[in-house]
C-alpha cells in the first residue's frame, strides 16, 4: 500500500538532559529504572493510497526497561479524535508498523501492545517553540536548539528518499531505528526533572 506523510516529530523521554539510549543507539543505559517516553507526529500533509490523511496527529507513548535494547516494551497509540474511521485504520497500521517505515524498526523491541485510544491532539509550533498535548494525559513543550552563532539558523530535518523504513536527519540516523545517531535535542521542565526531546521535520515518500 503506498503512502506518503510530510509533519513534525516530537520525542520525549524522562532521562536527564540528553537521552542516553538515543544518542548511543539503544547501547547506553536510561537514566533511571524504566524509560518513560512520548513520540508524537502530526501530519502537515500526507496520503494512504487514495486517502487524505493530512493535519491528524498520532502520538505512542511507551515504557521500556532501562536497558532499551532488552525490549519488552509497553507501548499504546493515541489517535487524533478527528480522524474518521478510514484514517483511523490506515494511521493505525503506519505508526504501529505494519506498514514499514521508521515504526517498524521498534516492532520487534514491543512486548505489550496496550491499543489504541482517541483523543484530541493539540499540536501547536509558534516560531522555535513547540507544543504537544494529548487530552489531560500527556502535554509537552519544548524550544528548539540554536547556534550561538546563527540563531536564525535553519531548523534540524529529516529527508527519506531511501528503501521504506530508512528515515535518516540530516547530520544523523533514523530517528526511531536501533542504529540511531546523535539527534538535535532540547530541554524542558516537567514536572520535576529536566527531560530532552527532539524536533524533527520530516518526510516520508510513499515506498
Amino acid at each position: 500500500m503506498a503512502w506518503q506523510l510530510e509533519g513534525t516529530y516530537i520525542e520525549n523521554c524522562n532521562c536527564d538532559v540528553v537521552c542516553p539510549c538515543g544518542a548511543s543507539g539503544f547501547a547506553a543505559p536510561a537514566d533511571y529504572d524504566r524509560c518513560d517516553a512520548v513520540l508524537a507526529w502530526h501530519i502537515d500533509s500526507g496520503h494512504v493510497e487514495e486517502t487524505d490523511v493530512s493535519d491528524r496527529s498520532v502520538v505512542l507513548v511507551l515504557d521500556a526497561p532501562k536497558q532499551m535494547s532488552e525490549g519488552n516494551w509497553r507501548i499504546g497509540m493515541f489517535m487524533d479524535d478527528r480522524a474518521n474511521d478510514e484514517q483511523t485504520d490506515k494511521l493505525g497500521a503506519i505508526f504501529s508498523g505494519q506498514m514499514g517505515g521508521p515504526v517498524a524498526n521498534l516492532v520487534p523491541l514491543i512486548g505489550e501492545n496496550l491499543g489504541m485510544q482517541r483523543a484530541p491532539i493539540e499540536h501547536v509550533d509558534e516560531g522555535r517553540r513547540h507544543r504537544v498535548k494529548v487530552g489531560d494525559a500527556v502535554e509537552v513543550d519544548i524550544e528548539d536548539v540554536v547556534s550561538p552563532f546563527d540563531p536564525e539558523g535553519p531548523l534540524p530535518k529529516a529527508h527519506r528518499n531511501q528503501a521504506p523504513g530508512e528515515l535518516r536527519p540530516d547530520s544523523g540516523q533514523d530517528p526511531l531505528g536501533p542504529d540511531s545517531g546523535p539527534r538535535n535535542r532540547v530541554l524542558r521542565r516537567w514536572p520535576e526533572r529536566v527531560l530532552d526531546a527532539v524536533l524533527l521535520v520530516w518526510l516520508i515518500p510513499a515506498p
